[in-house]
């Protein structure tokens, strides 16, 4: 209904039901609705009818705006997550590095969660690959204590329930000392100071 000059009260209550009406649609988020303006009618209601309009395609401007700065973020949050997975790949690069001998170099410093993403990671590949040996490369770790000694322990034990044997290989004077100091028992763990040395003893045995 047309805001106009000439109005009865049921007209005018009429008027003021669909204004209010319109309002109320706009509260549960339908932004499409307007009020039906009458451009020669210069009524009592024309002010109010035009300004809810006016506020009704505001409402629906930001709303755009607001859902297309939810899609921006969404992807940005979608690419972040993919990066980061990229970057977990990257420094926990499983490879096979002879027939059934799995190489796990490991770079930088070990953490609960890290350690648990890499014995995860590991393991998967132990049967994915049906794996006989996987070798853990330490060189790239200048420190290690307790903690760490305890999350390559227990990586190893969970490489041999799988049937695997689990070599640790790249270990420094420093971190040997470090070892030793502490009074950590590895001889459960067999050791190599390269993996070169480690995939050749591994081949030698496996060709007798």
């Amino acid at each position: 209904m047309s805001a106009g000059t000439d109005m009865s009260e049921e007209q005018l209550l009429e008027s003021v039901a669909d204004a209010l009406l319109t309002l109320a649609n706009v509260g549960y988020g339908d932004y499409s609705t307007r009020l039906k303006i009458d451009p020669d009618d210069a009524g009592p209601l024309t002010n109010l009818y035009s300004g809810i309009n006016e506020m009704i395609a505001s409402l629906s401007l930001e709303q755009e705006k607001s859902q297309a700065y939810q899609a921006e973020l969404e992807e940005k949050l979608a690419t972040i997550e993919k990066q980061r997975e990229a970057i977990r790949e990257l420094s926990t690069p499983i490879m096979e590095v002879w027939d059934g001998v799995l190489c796990l170099p490991v770079v930088g410093i070990m953490d609960t969660v890290r350690s648990a993403e890499m014995t995860s990671n590991l393991l998967e590949a132990v049967v994915e690959k049906k794996t006989r040996c996987t070798i853990i490369d330490i060189t790239g770790i200048d420190v290690m204590d307790t903690r760490t000694v305890d999350h390559f322990m227990r990586m190893a034990r969970a490489v041999r329930l799988l049937g695997a044997e689990c070599v640790l290989t790249g270990m420094n004077p420093h971190i040997a000392q470090t070892v030793v100091s502490m009074g950590i028992d590895l001889t459960n763990i067999v050791t190599h100071r390269t993996l070169h040395e480690a995939l050749q003893q591994y081949v030698a045995r496996s060709a007798g």
